[in-house]
């Protein structure tokens, strides 16, 4: 049954919670979008690798002789987990899988340890859609409660007054479509980040890659199974213009594969919600915490 789309009764409009500390805050796209606003949005070219694990390190030490390390990364990395929402015949899948030039997808986003989340904590409302080649994502952060209260009960929520157009693209994406949650994932992140003339540069790597077709509150004691294999590390390249030379040199030379994968879809997938496309990466029968 839908949801309708209902509006609370009108209060004065807050800020973003004090909860969210910019120093805190893991953004997607490194210096350049460092300072703390109300909403981010920005465009950028994305290119994923698949490579073993075993070879990380190698790569990990032309990174950081060229990159900063991500602060929020040190020490291993950080966890990042989602909470994906599609419609009952898994439009935003399809849409994936068939190569739309235009798609996007909704999602809640948490940066940390899971287990840390209660209805106060932080998290990102994000709408990721992709236009031809180019990726564009924006997001809000807001407590985990309000997040929920947007797109699972689909109310209108306090929100900062430049946020009002963003929140109501999403309750209309959420109402319109009838969407619900479909597919948690998560991974532990390591993060490199570009410096002078290649500020806005940003390159991930996601280990251990899981995640889970139900449970879906981020805090929920759910068992949570690997949906890329544990020898597979998951590598990204997101560029606002161009991937410089030196580092499409180093995929050659560390033999790195572009992969056309999508961790929502590989869950979707993993977990028997869709047959296996042609860009699906075999699993191994193995669970992960």
């Amino acid at each position: 049954m839908r949801l309708p789309f209902r509006r609370r009764r009108a209060s004065p409009p807050t800020p973003v919670p004090s909860a969210v500390d910019p120093a805190a805050v893991v953004d997607d796209v490194g210096h350049a979008l460092r300072a703390p606003s109300a909403l981010h949005a920005f465009n950028r070219y994305e290119i994923k690798y698949l490579m073993p694990a075993d070879a990380v390190p190698a790569l990990r030490h032309e990174l950081a002789a060229r990159l900063d390390v991500d602060s929020h990364g040190v020490s291993g990395g950080y966890g990042v987990w989602s909470v994906y929402y599609d419609t009952t015949d898994l439009r935003f899948y399809w849409e994936k899988i068939e190569g739309l030039r235009f798609r996007r997808k909704l999602r809640i986003r948490h940066y940390g340890d899971r287990f840390t989340v209660d209805d106060d904590t932080t998290v990102f409302v994000e709408i990721k859609q992709r236009v031809n080649r180019v990726t564009q994502k924006r997001r809000i952060a807001l407590p985990y409660r309000l997040a929920r209260d947007l797109c699972d009960q689909r109310v209108m929520v306090e929100h900062d007054p430049a946020q009002r157009a963003f929140v109501e693209e999403v309750l209309e994406l959420a109402s319109g479509l009838d969407l619900r949650p479909v597919a948690v994932t998560g991974y532990q992140r390591e993060a490199f980040l570009g410096r002078g003339a290649e500020v806005g540069l940003r390159v991930t790597m996601d280990h251990r890659v899981r995640g889970r077709d139900r449970d879906f509150r981020f805090d929920a004691d759910a068992e949570n199974r690997l949906i890329v294999p544990a020898r597979l590390a998951v590598v990204e390249f997101k560029a606002n213009e161009r991937v410089p030379y030196w580092l499409t040199d180093l995929t050659g030379e560390l033999n790195m594969s572009v992969v056309r994968m999508s961790k929502y879809c590989q869950g979707v997938e993993a977990f028997g919600r869709a047959p296996r496309s042609i860009f699906h990466i075999p699993t191994e029968v193995s669970y992960a915490v």
